[in-house]
């Protein structure tokens, strides 16, 4: 999976782009190589609100986009929760494919008469 680490109005430093490969690792083991993932740190500039330290992580997957937003008072704290949101998108993406896919070869399993010819397309039964 590539990472890509954007600041906006925030040096990004070499300690936070650990801090986002260290907390993204678990959903890097679940997406293919392919997948990408951007994320964005920025601080809102509103003296009024006291949740001022924002990260948002988007993942770019085949088909899909997942996109969390977190904001706290501490930095860190916003990527950890940012992580763990989009943790449990992946995990429910990846449950949601699963359970199709089982789905439609039990379907293939029970038509009758439709076997696979060498293309490996379904065949009717009349043909």
């Amino acid at each position: 999976m590539r990472i890509e680490v954007k600041g906006r109005n925030l040096p990004v430093s070499e300690d936070l782009r650990e801090q986002v490969a260290k907390r993204f690792r678990v959903i890097d083991r679940q997406v293919s190589d392919l997948a990408e993932l951007e994320v964005e740190v920025f601080q809102e500039r509103n003296p009024a609100i006291p949740d001022c330290q924002v990260a948002e992580a988007t993942l770019h997957l085949k088909g899909v986009t997942l996109r969390a937003r977190s904001a706290t008072r501490d930095l860190h704290h916003s990527i950890n929760d940012v992580s763990r949101e989009l943790a449990v998108q992946v995990k429910r993406h990846r449950d949601k494919r699963r359970r199709r896919r089982e789905s439609r070869s039990e379907i293939r399993d029970q038509i009758p008469g439709g076997a696979e010819d060498s293309d490996g397309l379904l065949s009717s039964p009349e043909e």
